[in-house]
Protein backbone atom coordinates (compact mmCIF):
# COMPACT_ATOMS: atom_id res chain seq x y z
CA UNK A 1 0.00 0.00 0.00
CA UNK A 2 1.26 3.67 -0.76
CA UNK A 3 -0.54 6.73 -0.32
CA UNK A 4 -0.82 8.90 -2.80
CA UNK A 5 -0.54 12.91 -1.79
CA UNK A 6 -3.29 14.78 -3.62
CA UNK A 7 -3.42 17.77 -1.03
CA UNK A 8 -1.09 20.46 1.29
CA UNK A 9 1.85 19.33 -0.71
CA UNK A 10 3.71 22.57 -0.41
CA UNK A 11 4.19 21.95 3.53
CA UNK A 12 7.99 21.99 4.70
CA UNK A 13 9.48 18.85 4.34
CA UNK A 14 10.56 16.47 7.31
CA UNK A 15 13.56 14.21 7.10
CA UNK A 16 13.79 10.96 9.37
CA UNK A 17 15.36 7.61 9.30
CA UNK A 18 12.86 4.38 8.58
CA UNK A 19 14.76 1.27 9.24
CA UNK A 20 17.96 2.68 8.64
CA UNK A 21 17.17 4.90 5.53
CA UNK A 22 16.90 8.34 4.77
CA UNK A 23 13.44 9.34 3.88
CA UNK A 24 11.01 12.45 3.53
CA UNK A 25 7.56 13.52 4.87
CA UNK A 26 5.51 16.97 5.33
CA UNK A 27 5.74 18.88 8.42
CA UNK A 28 2.23 18.42 9.85
CA UNK A 29 2.19 14.56 8.93
CA UNK A 30 1.65 11.89 11.73
CA UNK A 31 4.48 9.05 11.80
CA UNK A 32 2.07 6.77 10.12
CA UNK A 33 0.98 9.00 6.81
CA UNK A 34 4.99 9.61 6.52
CA UNK A 35 5.56 5.86 6.72
CA UNK A 36 2.61 4.66 4.40
CA UNK A 37 3.54 7.44 1.86
CA UNK A 38 6.99 5.94 1.06
CA UNK A 39 6.81 3.13 -1.55
CA UNK A 40 6.49 0.25 -0.38
CA UNK A 41 4.61 1.55 2.44
CA UNK A 42 3.97 -0.87 5.13
CA UNK A 43 4.11 -0.58 8.88
CA UNK A 44 4.80 -4.78 10.19
CA UNK A 45 4.21 -7.67 8.86
CA UNK A 46 1.19 -9.81 10.52
CA UNK A 47 2.08 -11.71 13.41
CA UNK A 48 -0.26 -14.40 11.91
CA UNK A 49 1.40 -14.48 8.89
CA UNK A 50 -1.13 -13.05 6.26
CA UNK A 51 0.72 -10.48 4.97
CA UNK A 52 1.93 -6.69 5.74
CA UNK A 53 0.23 -4.22 7.71
CA UNK A 54 -0.77 -0.70 6.98
CA UNK A 55 -2.85 0.08 10.31
CA UNK A 56 -6.89 -0.83 11.17
CA UNK A 57 -8.83 1.80 13.00
CA UNK A 58 -6.11 5.14 11.79
CA UNK A 59 -6.96 7.00 15.39
CA UNK A 60 -5.66 5.32 17.96
CA UNK A 61 -7.70 2.60 19.53
CA UNK A 62 -6.88 -0.40 17.93
CA UNK A 63 -3.19 -0.74 18.60
CA UNK A 64 -2.39 -2.46 15.13
CA UNK A 65 0.22 0.38 14.26
CA UNK A 66 3.07 0.27 16.51
CA UNK A 67 6.51 1.18 15.53
CA UNK A 68 9.70 1.90 17.77
CA UNK A 69 11.21 5.26 17.76
CA UNK A 70 15.13 5.96 19.17
CA UNK A 71 14.60 7.48 22.73
CA UNK A 72 10.70 7.17 22.79
CA UNK A 73 10.34 3.54 22.48
CA UNK A 74 7.11 2.24 20.83
CA UNK A 75 4.76 4.29 19.72
CA UNK A 76 1.49 4.34 17.48
CA UNK A 77 2.54 5.84 14.49
CA UNK A 78 -1.36 6.78 13.93
CA UNK A 79 -1.14 9.51 16.99
CA UNK A 80 2.33 10.32 16.92
CA UNK A 81 3.50 13.54 14.45
CA UNK A 82 6.55 12.99 12.32
CA UNK A 83 9.18 15.39 14.05
CA UNK A 84 13.02 16.25 11.96
CA UNK A 85 15.51 13.39 12.21
CA UNK A 86 13.22 11.16 13.67
CA UNK A 87 14.64 7.28 13.88
CA UNK A 88 12.00 4.64 13.43
CA UNK A 89 12.07 0.66 12.92
CA UNK A 90 9.04 -1.15 11.83
CA UNK A 91 10.61 -4.02 13.75
CA UNK A 92 11.03 -7.68 12.19
CA UNK A 93 8.93 -7.18 8.97
CA UNK A 94 9.11 -8.65 5.85
CA UNK A 95 10.10 -6.17 2.83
Amino acid sequence: MRLQRLAETDRPAVSFMLDGAPVAALEGDSLLTAILAQAGGYLRASEFGDGLRAGFCLMGACQDCWVSVEGNGRVRACTTPIEEGMRVSRGMVRP
